[in-house]
């Protein structure tokens, strides 16, 4: 919401020191923003955005009383103008000229006076002040209840009551169906449940808090007024508003929650117009049926609160008076405040956190030291032991293998369930017959991925819980990593093999092996350091599975390194080639070799045709070049190690 005002209508309720520039550049730092300042003639043109919390602020007086509080802690005296408004018209709750009859549920207060008027131009000073508020200045009747809006803040509407000619009106929802034209000439079909006020005679003759209509606007004509003031269930007002695309200055505001309370200077304020400007003169009493007063809210609010939260001690002569500067009653307590909120704010201030902000935007947040808060304890960061960035790390190597991650459901149908189906953590009330279980391992779930898309290469891998059954309590959640292979190659085992074995060396994991699995079948379980963490699955010819226990996999993670020079002398180079059965693995065959000297620093496979395989033996000595005397010894070690331990053949 955007308001434009004149800096000689706001020095009508403000005096004050500070120049335009002093005003535009306070409001902006600790209130509302001043997006817009213009010299307009003799004058200052201020466009001010309003936050929505803040309707109380859409009028000359709201700006002023802010001004009041703001701009002292800049260094200005400021000091409102109260305006003496006559006081000798009597508010009753009845008239003898007009009966209103309402639905209280609808209406927090309707306020209205008849008045005798003649219908003429509106000064210049009224002109000026509505057009430089973006507010088109029609004829002296209609100006005042804007120029009243304007300055004091809360909507106002006049009726022309020649045309009007009813002695009652009955405000009530509207029904379905029903038609309206307003003002503007534009006629609306009614959605049911809009605040109308009809006549004696069933005739719609208003639209509370949004528009008034056709038939009862004043015209040059009008010499008689029923000047009108209602506030209403805001909630209704912004859904009639929206729904019928009237999007007035009055429905704006009503939509806020415009504080009932305003009605009373407003209305004073519109009869002294009119009597200066519009030869006025008021017939019978002020009726003022006001069945939904706000409730006053009080809030305690501790001091060593407002200090901790603000960052900077506040005196209590401070505190206390930018308060009561908003319009805040104070009461001051040792250690506490008790803080009385005027009916304007009652919307937006309703706790002690509310209040610890008034006190810091009016202080001034630029004032508040740019320091970081103490840290009272330093910890160091250790990723060793934290799970997600393992996580992230082991998602990243996949992906750079050439992996795609999916998610599947943790629940599964029975098909689905591998294993026992009593062993199964069933669902009680399940969305569908195809997710009546919780999964115990990720492989069925990524095998349908594969069915369910036909590539002859696919490479998917999951990160997820699955779940094991407890008596009597909830399931154990176990992180499991898994992968499913699918690929045209009679390789596809080894590559299984090899993904895990590049995976543990990330990891940091050294000693694992690879063994028969337990459960019989094509494949191999895998274990680290005698712990079983999972194993892989040969299912047909181009389809390979595996499935690590994550959480296991990550307790033998490491990120410390193992640093060595590069080394001096050359290394030495041999192939020899070795027959041996077919149940021997290959590891073993590795490990007979390694271990006959240290001198031995890497040992691999080069060639291989049916059972007869070539191995590379790379010889190497940090301190010095080795001769065929260094190596010989050495090579027939591993020869006579591999014909006594393993019955190989070496040819």
């Amino acid at each position: 919401m955007n308001i434009q005002i004149l800096d000689s209508w706001l020095k009508e309720h403000i005096e004050t020191g500070a120049k335009p520039p002093d005003i535009s550049k306070c409001l902006s730092l600790s209130s509302v923003s001043v997006e817009r300042m213009e010299k307009t003639d003799s004058d200052y043109l201020y466009d001010i955005e309003i936050t929505t919390n803040r309707a109380d602020l859409m009028s000359i007086a709201g700006i002023a009383r802010e001004l009041s509080a703001v701009l002292p802690q800049y260094g200005f005296k400021a000091r409102l103008i109260e305006e003496s408004l006559r006081r000798h018209v009597k508010f009753e709750n009845k008239s003898d000229l007009l009966e209103i009859k309402m639905d209280e549920s609808l209406v927090n207060r309707v306020t209205a006076v008849v008045m005798e008027v003649k219908a003429n131009n509106s000064p210049d000073f009224i002109k000026n002040r509505l057009e430089k508020s973006d507010i088109r200045s029609l004829n002296n009747l209609i100006d005042i209840t804007n120029y009243i809006m304007r300055e004091v803040g809360h909507p106002a509407h006049v009726f022309d009551l020649d045309r009007l000619n009813t002695k009652k009106l009955i405000i009530r929802a509207s029904r379905s169906g029903e038609t309206i034209t307003t003002l503007d000439e534009k006629t609306h079909v009614l959605k049911g449940g809009d605040i109308v006020a009809e006549d004696e005679r069933g005739r719609i003759v208003d639209l509370l808090g949004i528009m008034g209509l056709k038939n009862s606007v004043v015209t040059d004509k009008t010499s008689k007024i029923l000047l009108f003031l209602d506030n209403n269930n805001p909630q209704l007002i912004r859904k009639t508003s929206l729904a019928l695309g009237i999007r007035s200055e009055a429905a704006i505001l009503n939509e806020k929650g415009v504080d009932p309370e305003l009605i009373t200077p407003t209305i004073l304020k519109g009869i002294e117009l009119y009597e200066k400007y519009a030869n006025g003169k008021v017939v019978g009493n002020i009726l003022d049926i006001y069945p939904n007063k706000p409730e006053i809210k009080k809030i305690t609010a501790r001091k060593k609160r407002i200090s901790d939260v603000i960052g900077v001690d506040i005196d209590e002569k401070t505190l206390t008076s930018i308060l009561e500067n908003l319009s805040f009653e104070v009461e001051n307590a040792k250690d506490i405040i008790r803080v009385t909120v005027p009916s304007f704010r009652v919307n937006d201030v309703r706790i002690e956190e509310d209040i610890i902000e008034e006190v810091a935007r009016v202080y001034g947040y630029h004032k508040i030291p740019v320091l970081l808060p103490p840290i009272k304890q330093k910890k160091a960061s250790n990723l060793q032991k934290n799970k997600f960035y393992w996580e992230n790390r082991v998602k990243d190597a996949f992906k750079y293998w050439g992996f795609n991650e999916v998610y599947t459901y943790s629940m599964i149908s029975e098909n689905l369930f591998e294993g026992p189906i009593d062993t199964a953590v069933k669902i009680l009330n399940p969305l569908s017959e195809e997710h009546v279980f919780m999964r115990r391992t990720l492989i069925p779930s990524l095998l349908e991925v594969v069915r369910n898309n036909y590539s002859d290469n696919l490479m998917l891998f999951e990160i997820a819980n699955v779940y094991l059954k407890k008596k009597g309590d909830l399931p154990e959640e176990v992180q499991h990593l898994a992968g499913v292979i699918k690929k045209n190659s009679n390789r596809i085992f080894f590559e299984a093999k090899g993904i895990i074995e590049q995976l543990f060396n990330d990891l940091g994991i050294e000693s694992y092996a690879f063994k028969n699995r337990s459960e019989g079948g094509a494949g191999a379980d895998v274990f680290i350091k005698n712990r079983q963490v999972g194993d892989i699955e040969f299912l047909e010819e181009g389809l390979v599975n595996f499935e690590l226990h994550f959480e296991n996999l990550i307790s033998f993670a490491t990120m410390k390194k193992v640093y060595k020079p590069i080394p001096e002398y050359p290394p030495v180079i041999e192939d020899i080639r070795v027959e041996a059965k077919k149940e021997v693995p290959y590891e073993k065959i590795v490990f007979v070799m390694s271990s006959q000297s240290n001198l031995v620093s890497n040992v691999e496979l080069f060639d291989e045709y049916e059972n007869k395989m070539t191995f590379r033996i790379t010889y190497q000595d940090r301190t010095k070049s080795l001769s065929n005397e260094d190596v010989t010894p050495i090579r027939e070690k591993i020869i006579s190690a591999l014909k006594t331990k393993l019955k190989a053949k070496v040819g």
